[in-house]
């Protein structure tokens, strides 16, 4: 099956770059991590030295977003470069219909010379029979549940450490002068969901950084004024938010517990990162590997008395975004750019940087322009966003964010809407729908979102 795939991609999809030129490509991809837990995004005391470094060489976008805030809607959203409710079907929104996953992105970097890689977490609903590791040339899907591997000496060791590993192994033996694209998905930084003691971190990190964060102070969320939470209509109040709350922040003992557990999981991976870059400078690789760093959605972790994501605010769905290319003039090195980046530009950016077409299908835009000399000009100035996920455990919405305002409206729930002022409000603390000064912005919202419901099928 792998070979006649390929003869066919081959045909329709022709390699246009000679492997000199093209640039290898790492896609380091983290689980529910909003970009403020990160130190080149300004958290206070994370101590990520190799992120903040791929942040001052390269490019860190400071208004990145998915399209909705789920795992595996993120993750085939990537995959496949269409947002959910267009790789799914009214009838089956979360699981993607075989003709949107027959070729994925690696699928037509295999096409343009590139030997693939994909070792970790998938969590993508696919179609019946559906054959994942025929999309790439070396696959390991490596979960949690535990995230200690047991190795074959008998000893435990994190997922984080095992992706990694399998990433050095596969730029060990790679091919001289064939390009590769590299995936390494993290289980991390989820929550272990099965564990929920008192008193114990419900975030497993690797045994290298233990200890670490013990004696740093835990400053409570930012939005943690109970008011916050009480002014939530009930729909919101009573979601698996706010179940899960209490499972691991609702405590002063419960919270502290769960925030050291949870940074020593970014340092942990931030460890893991730094190792690989040592073995690409090793293996002479690094002068032509581009290395990406982003996220599958955002996290609450307490905010506005929320446990996970699964929301409209902008702690569900901004995520870190960061781009290191090698090849870009000094100039556009360390640039933090303002422009609005999707999880559904990486698929098109990848193609881009091979050389390869990107599909007319695809919903993104390459940003590769923004990256190689900060050309933003007559880039988007607003975003789509959705959920339908779990429809009967979490509201559904659809709704639009610009750089001032952003606009939802939740379908099951009586199109309750919601329109917040981002430049006067940035935390979306007041809700402007029901404000007669507003209502020329709230029909303007809704319309375009109605607009690009209808655009997007």
């Amino acid at each position: 099956m792998k070979y006649f795939l390929l003869l066919a991609l081959a045909v329709v999809l022709p390699a246009v770059s000679t492997a000199a030129e093209q640039p290898n490509i790492v896609f380091f991809f983290t689980d529910d991590q909003t970009s403020s837990s990160l130190g080149c995004y300004g958290h206070p005391i994370a101590r990520t030295p190799n992120i903040d470094r791929l942040a001052a060489q390269g490019t860190r976008f400071s208004n990145a977003f998915v399209t909705q805030a789920i795992c595996w809607v993120s993750r085939t959203s990537i995959l496949t470069g269409l947002t959910g409710r267009s790789y799914g079907t009214p009838d089956n929104p979360e699981q993607a219909r075989p003709a949107a996953v027959e070729m994925l992105y690696s699928d037509i970097l295999r096409a343009n010379g590139y030997r693939t890689g994909y070792f970790g977490k998938w969590h993508a609903k696919m179609p019946k029979g559906y054959r994942r590791e025929d999309h790439f040339d070396e696959f390991e899907a490596i979960g949690r549940n535990p995230f200690y591997k047991k190795q074959l000496d008998g000893s435990l060791r994190h997922e984080t450490e095992v992706i990694v590993d399998r990433g050095i192994d596969f730029i060990r033996s790679q091919p001289k002068g064939k390009p590769f694209a590299l995936n390494m998905w993290f289980n991390a930084c989820h929550a272990e969901d099965s564990d929920r003691r008192p008193g114990i971190g419900h975030f497993p990190w690797p045994r290298a950084v233990d200890g670490m964060y013990e004696t740093e102070e835990m400053a409570p969320p930012r939005l943690n004024d109970p008011a916050i939470f009480e002014s939530q209509p009930d729909f919101l109040k009573t979601t698996i938010n706010r179940e899960r709350f209490f499972w691991r922040w609702n405590t002063d003992l419960k919270y502290r517990t769960n925030m050291r557990a949870y940074l020593r999981m970014v340092s942990g991976i931030d460890g893991a990162i730094g190792r690989f870059i040592k073995a690409l400078e090793g293996a002479g690789l690094a002068e032509n590997t581009i290395i990406v760093y982003s996220a599958d959605n955002g996290y609450h972790m307490g905010n506005r008395g929320f446990a996970g994501k699964w929301s409209h605010y902008e702690e569900a769905l901004r995520v870190p975004l960061i781009v290191a290319d090698p090849r870009v003039p000094k100039a556009q090195r360390g640039q933090v750019s303002d422009a609005p980046a999707l999880n559904l530009d990486l698929p098109a950016t990848f193609l881009d940087w091979a050389g390869a077409k990107i599909p007319n299908r695809y919903q993104g835009r390459s940003l590769k322009p923004i990256v190689s000399d900060g050309n933003s000009v007559g880039w988007r100035t607003e975003t789509f966003h959705e959920h339908f996920a779990v429809r009967n455990r979490i509201p559904a919405f659809e709704g639009l964010r610009n750089a001032n305002f952003k606009y939802v409206r939740y379908f099951d729930h009586g199109n309750y809407e919601f329109l917040h002022d981002l430049k006067e409000d940035p935390d979306e603390l007041t809700n402007l729908a029901t404000d007669p000064r507003h209502a020329r912005m709230l029909k303007t919202m809704r319309e375009r979102t109605t607009k690009r419901v209808a655009d997007l099928g």
